[in-house]
């Protein structure tokens, strides 16, 4: 029998996302493995993203039980919980305050609720969501997390995706680290919420929401791990680059959220919760739904200065 051949990978002159082996590691190397006792772990992928199964959270949140899913969070930076049909807007702010406090998005409606925002996409209004990226990173402090409830659902469509950005810093070569390691960028609003506002009301939120800058890399905040910080909506430029120089590089970072093996996809249902680390991760809300029905409740969760 002949052996089978595997033909080359076509060479590019400048690759933007390499090929082969990557390195996914779920905590920094030499971080202990933690240990639950109070909550029921299931992974959806080796690195990012788990369910947990046995906790009602319309029930008060013990200590004990707050430190797992504290640490849970930071080891798998997503966590999704099923069946959470009395889970309702105080509950809500509850498990948001084990991470922090909450935070409006300038941008949202608001809901009944304070700090609660209702996102409701019907049969008028398709999606405009379906691109990776990291919220409030146009703020000087961008938010730490954000909790997403499901409240009416497509009965097919309508997942969220996240990914591990840790893990796309990780797997940048060598070469990529030391390029980066020290360069900043700019955030802004404008090109992506601006799109759908008049002059004047660009002038009237610009007062309060100037350009930002942040790292490139930055360490997150609990844990100290090196992250990637750039995402394609709100990054505009690295600063102290032309801007041809700035577009390029900025075109190679932001391609590696889209690297399958650095995700994880999640399907909703009535009655599903997720919380995420905003910073360790970027979201991608899939628009493929229109035209049913998707209603979620969101509160974001305030965090501090990137560094």
């Amino acid at each position: 029998m002949d052996s089978v051949v595997t033909p080359p990978v076509p060479a590019l002159d400048k690759p933007l996302m390499h090929y082969g082996k990557r390195t996914l590691e779920r905590i920094a190397p030499g971080t202990s493995q933690p240990d639950y006792r109070l909550l029921d772990v299931s992974p959806l992928t080796p690195h990012i993203g788990a369910e947990i199964e046995g906790v009602d959270l319309s029930l008060p949140i013990s200590e004990e039980l707050a430190d797992e899913i504290r640490q849970a969070l930071l080891e798998w930076k997503v966590l999704f919980f099923r069946d959470q049909h009395d889970f309702d807007p105080q509950s809500q702010l509850a498990l948001a305050g084990l991470w922090g406090e909450p935070e409006p998005n300038p941008f949202f409606p608001k809901g009944d609720t304070v700090g609660v925002s209702r996102l409701a996409k019907d049969a008028m209004a398709i999606g405009t969501e379906n691109i990776w990226h990291s919220d409030h990173s146009f703020m000087a402090a961008p938010a730490l997390g954000s909790v997403l409830r499901a409240v009416e659902v497509p009965s097919a469509g309508g997942d969220t995706m996240w990914a591990d950005m840790a893990a796309a810093y990780d797997n940048l070569t060598e070469t990529m680290k030391d390029r980066i390691e020290n360069l900043t960028a700019e955030h802004d609003w404008v090109p992506s919420w601006g799109a759908l506002m008049t002059e004047s009301q660009i002038t009237a939120h610009r007062a309060n929401l100037p350009a930002v800058e942040h790292p490139v890399v930055v360490r997150h905040p609990r844990t100290g791990r090196k992250l990637l910080y750039v995402n394609e909506p709100f990054t505009t430029r690295i600063v102290g680059l032309t801007d041809p120089e700035s577009r390029e590089l900025l075109n190679e970072l932001v391609l590696q959220a889209r690297i399958p093996e650095y995700q994880v996809r999640f399907r909703w249902q009535p009655g599903s919760v997720a919380i995420w680390d905003n910073i360790a991760t970027q979201h991608y809300a899939i628009s493929d739904y229109f035209p049913q029905r998707r209603v979620m409740e969101r509160i974001a969760i305030a965090g501090a200065p990137l560094s």
